[in-house]
């Protein structure tokens, strides 16, 4: 894999976690339909900034990803972008404090290895 191909797959990765980041955020911040009534958490919904920003990262990581196939086979590039698992699991963990048990661990360690023999095909 050369130099390029690896920072368009860090790119991709990286807008990944961030976009879920602020999606969490986002979601976190909207009030519940029931409460707000569903008029009021539409309106919430499309002007939160949080979601927003989640939106604008994932345009990005469109053009990222469109590019990454344009050069790779999607059995392939699909593999290596699961990576983003490990990179959510690990963003969650250290900056929404959210708890990880030994079974996600596991879970991303596994997809991390599956990945690194997907990749070492290229």
């Amino acid at each position: 894999m050369n130099a390029t191909l690896v920072l368009l797959f860090a790119a991709s990765v990286v807008c990944d976690v961030a976009g879920q980041l602020a999606f969490k955020l986002g979601a976190d911040r909207l009030p519940a339909v029931a409460q707000a009534g569903a008029a009021a958490f539409a309106g919430r919904l499309v002007a939160e900034p949080w979601l927003l920003a989640g939106l604008a990262v994932y345009a990005v990581e469109f053009l990222v990803w469109t590019r990454i196939l344009s050069v790779v086979p999607l059995t392939i590039a699909f593999p290596v972008a699961s990576l983003n698992i490990l990179g959510v699991t690990a963003a969650s963990r250290i900056w929404l404090g959210e708890a990880i048990v030994v079974r996600q661990v596991a879970g991303a360690v596994l997809v991390t290895a599956g990945v690194a023999l997907v990749a070492s095909s290229l």
